[in-house]
């Protein structure tokens, strides 16, 4: 039996942090889109960071992992939040190395207590580290076992054509296919301030921008869904054999 052929179309939707009321006016104007201009087969890519910041993360997770459950075409990224959540689950200390020492997940600038309050927690401010162990289990139980495996399953990068999908970018010279985890969500530069062929054209969000930008070796999506801006979600039709002609951004320009 021959291999099901490839997506002709790639819808990549940006940070969601939370907001469920977005990623599904999101999913709505693909749904729009596709009646519109019919393709035989797409697919789209979730860049990672679902959770934080929002008042919706429950949600977020509930409808991605729903999703994935009924095979839906979508890709489903890991961005450092996520990884974040998930190492709290797995234990209360179980601290991103990447984080800067004063930091945690639950400290108010990351949105790890908006996360918990979505799941029905009361988090009164500054209760959380007298809390400890306390509230860690009151987490466990209360995040079902359909999300704590939609995030142990993500994955950290997705290659399609000349097009390589990531939460944050990649380390220049390291070849895609040798990229580390820890790079793959959470490096800013010296990738964004290469201008280095990486082999692909680096489609990423993490690093929050006003519009859509097309770098030439990199297109950033991370349009601040989290900090009240749109969720972006950029269009790549193989018919533009990988040239800019099959790039678009839906409702939006591109800043190039």
């Amino acid at each position: 039996m021959s291999a099901a052929p490839g997506p002709e179309r790639v819808y990549a939707i940006g940070d969601i942090h939370g907001r469920l009321d977005l990623l599904r006016a999101a999913h709505a104007r693909i749904d729009a889109d596709l009646a519109a201009d019919p393709v035989a087969a797409h697919a789209i890519v979730h860049i990672g960071d679902y959770v934080d910041r929002g008042p919706e993360s429950a949600g977020v997770l509930a409808y991605l992992a729903a999703g994935a459950a009924a095979d839906a075409p979508w890709v489903n990224l890991l961005g450092n939040h996520d990884r974040m959540f998930f190492r709290y689950l797995v234990a209360p200390g179980g601290r991103d190395e990447r984080l800067h020492p004063d930091f945690w997940w639950l400290h108010e600038r990351l949105g790890g207590l908006d996360t918990l309050r979505s799941y029905g927690l009361e988090l009164p401010e500054g209760a959380t580290k007298a809390r400890g162990d306390a509230l860690h289990r009151e987490a466990r139980a209360a995040v079902p076992a359909a999300h704590f495996a939609f995030l142990a399953g993500l994955r950290r990068f997705w290659s399609w054509r000349g097009w390589f999908f990531a939460h944050a970018g990649v380390r220049p010279g390291v070849p895609l296919s040798q990229q580390e985890e820890d790079d793959l969500i959470w490096i800013r530069d010296p990738f964004l301030t290469s201008d280095a062929d990486h082999g692909a054209v680096i489609v990423h969000g993490h690093t929050p921008v006003e519009r859509v930008e097309d770098h030439g070796n990199r297109i950033a999506i991370d349009t601040g869904a989290g900090y009240g801006g749109p969720l972006s979600c950029l269009v790549i039709d193989a018919a533009g054999d990988g040239t800019r002609d099959g790039v678009r951004v839906l409702d939006g320009p591109v800043l190039r």
